[in-house]
């Protein structure tokens, strides 16, 4: 299953022919940006193996990172290895950090995940590996760290993502360029993020971790740096181009004079070339990169749209766009109306509509067939519930499929509620029986299977209540798909398979829809939504591929979920929410109570999903009015995929 999820595109930056010199104008550190993380990954890898079977003499010292970011490197390096393209016997693999107090033997340890990884899918000797030791008594810690540091110093190559506030190991906010091998104490927001490696138990979490320090990252050789997804983004907008910063610890490395820095098209997504790409070199002007830089103008110079003048497109470099369109009053007048034809308050279509033509969606066949695919059991409301309940209202045949069962994600003790409330009304009494599978649970390993059909099943029972309270059959429109991927019983999951793309297929099939909406995140803490967006277009693809006639009258929406909005931009299909539909959609969120007051994937965002979807709605709101177009209270907006 190697499909991919990208977003189409929209215009942007020519970049053929363009000196590097220019590409670059912005970066302190130069950035090679890609479509995704499995071609960038592909060129660190011909790097480090052309680094390795060139090196002549001595141990090729190469100093690696764990975590998801080199998760596809290291998959492509073992292919290499098994392929017999690159051989580790002469390479001194040098591990960035470590838990303290950790043993190797733990599954969390960063010593037993770069092993699983890579190390023991290659050939490289037991005595040239060298992991920080979360072992070593306190009273002689100190000397350790310095005879590691000493170790750690000159690599020849150093290879290592970033975190979402630009750590570097776990270098924080504070570190600066004199740091070495250390002892540091792991900051709250820094040990919830790492909680998700021990079953979101804190107080299993380690509150301390050896590593590397800046200082010994620049005596590296040659550094590359790593970035994928949009929560990275800021950080990488912080290190290419912003000031060194201690709040931004990897910022120090643009003192280093040979450092790459390699993101996907969504980590870059703040960057100068990928935000005004018209200030960095020409660019290809499509009526969505218009819109683009209409809308940024507008913000630029606080103007609405049809405020616009000449003088502000030449005053911010938009003379190109000027010579391509013509008339600056044609601009404003074109984006105006694309603009304000993507609003509608009928997201299935309007019945007997005359302006069907400037509707983002076709008012036949009414009343439609309706698939929302949510990855959780509360994406589907948190991200477009007031959507979701505008279809069932108008008189849509709406059916919403929940792809995995969620169960990692309800916290212990809220079991626990649940059962002692059921033997309170006179059930039969298991308390003790389900606290005992609560207890018999170990940091890294899967949870008991019996625990998490329990767990799965609170959260079913909340999402049948959520959409009962606006109306949708949950006997007849509900589906659980429980895709086999997600049930691994712990955060890291299983690889998708055929097995889940059949799933979606045969209801796909069953329903033959004529509108699908699915979750277009490209940044998801745990990779869920990714993962079941890629496995919901390659079910489509071979559908296709199969001569489903009816498919051709089947169009797919990308929502997005309580991370990142659509840049207006992009958008297809807004939809404006009254006061009293973001109350409704509240309160169909509020039936998640097992998710409620609780934020239980890392993140620095500590606001319920709720709050996060409110300031999202009524912010895109309050930018269409910005721009010049009616004030609502809140919008929802999609990007129409095809």
């Amino acid at each position: 299953m190697s499909k991919h999820f990208t977003l189409p595109y929209e215009g942007g930056l020519i970049q053929d022919n363009l000196p590097a010199g220019i590409l670059h104008t912005y970066e302190k550190i130069w950035t090679k940006v890609f479509e995704e993380s499995r071609p960038a990954s592909y060129e660190i890898a011909d790097l480090i193996v052309n680094s390795i079977n060139d090196h002549k003499e001595g141990l090729f010292r190469l100093g690696l990172t764990t975590g998801s970011t080199p998760t596809s490197l290291y998959n492509e390096l073992a292919r290499r290895h098994a392929a017999g393209k690159v051989s580790f016997k002469n390479v001194e693999v040098v591990s960035i950090d470590e838990y303290y107090p950790s043993s190797k033997d733990e599954l969390q340890s960063r010593n037993c995940r770069l092993h699983e990884a890579l190390l023991n899918k290659v050939d490289i000797l037991p005595e040239n590996v060298h992991i920080p030791d979360g072992t070593v008594p306190q009273e002689r810690l100190e000397e350790y760290c310095r005879k590691f540091d000493a170790l750690a110093r000159g690599l020849d190559l150093l290879v290592i993502g970033i975190g979402e506030q630009g750590q570097v190991g776990f270098n924080e906010a504070g570190s600066n360029d004199k740091t070495r091998t250390r002892v540091v104490k792991l900051s709250y927001a820094s040990r919830k993020r790492q909680a998700a490696n021990f079953n979101h138990d804190m107080a299993a979490t380690p509150d301390k971790a050896i590593t590397l320090g800046i200082g010994t990252m620049l005596s590296a050789k040659h550094i590359i740096l790593m970035a994928w997804g949009e929560d990275k983004a800021p950080a990488v907008k912080a290190i290419a181009e912003g000031n060194i910063d201690p709040a931004c610890p990897a910022s120090w490395l643009q003192r280093h004079d040979h450092i790459s820095f390699y993101v996907d098209d969504a980590a870059a997504s703040m960057l100068t070339r990928s935000v005004a790409p018209w200030l960095v070199g020409p660019c290809d002007w499509t009526p969505k990169f218009i819109r683009k830089a209409v809308v940024w103008l507008c913000q630029t110079v606080g103007k609405p749209i049809l405020k616009l003048t000449e003088k502000d497109y030449l005053d911010n470099n938009l003379s190109e766009l000027l010579e391509q369109v013509g008339s600056f009053d044609k601009i404003n007048i074109d984006v105006f109306n694309d603009l304000q034809h993507t609003i509608t308050g009928w997201p299935g279509g309007k019945p007997g509509a005359t302006d069907d033509a400037t509707r983002p969606v076709r008012s036949e066949p009414y009343p439609k067939t309706v698939l929302l695919f949510s990855p959780h059991p509360d994406d589907d409301v948190i991200s477009m519930g007031g959507t979701f309940i505008r279809l069932v209202t108008q008189g849509h045949d709406v059916h919403v499929a929940y792809e995995t069962s969620g169960n990692v994600a309800v916290n212990d003790d809220f079991v626990l509620q649940m059962i002692d409330c059921s033997h309170q009304l006179g059930y039969s009494d298991k308390y003790d029986e389900v606290k005992a599978l609560v207890d018999s649970k170990q940091p890294g390993e899967p949870e008991p299977r019996a625990l998490l059909n329990i767990k799965g099943a609170i959260r079913r029972s909340e999402a049948r209540g959520a959409v009962r309270s606006f109306g949708l059959n949950d006997n007849t429109n509900v589906h659980f798909l429980n895709l086999p991927f997600y049930e691994s019983g712990g955060i890291k999951k299983n690889p998708r398979t055929q097995a889940d793309v059949d799933i979606i297929k045969d209801l796909i099939v069953s329903l033959k829809p004529h509108m699908i909406f699915m979750a277009g995140d490209l940044a998801d803490p745990h990779g869920t939504h990714r993962v079941c967006t890629e496995a919901a277009l390659e079910a489509l693809e071979q559908l296709k591929a199969e001569n489903h006639p009816w498919l051709e009258q089947t169009h797919v929406w990308l929502y997005r979920g309580a991370w990142m909005e659509w840049e207006l931009g992009r958008v297809d299909m807004a939809v404006p929410l009254s006061p009293d539909e973001v109350v409704k959609k509240r309160h169909a969120i509020f039936r998640h109570i097992s998710q409620k007051d609780i934020v239980p994937f890392p993140g620095e965002d500590s606001r319920e999903f709720w709050q996060r979807a409110e300031e999202r709605t009524s912010n895109t709101a309050r930018l269409y009015d910005q721009l010049g177009m009616a004030e609502y209270q809140a919008m929802e907006v999609f990007l129409k995929l095809y």
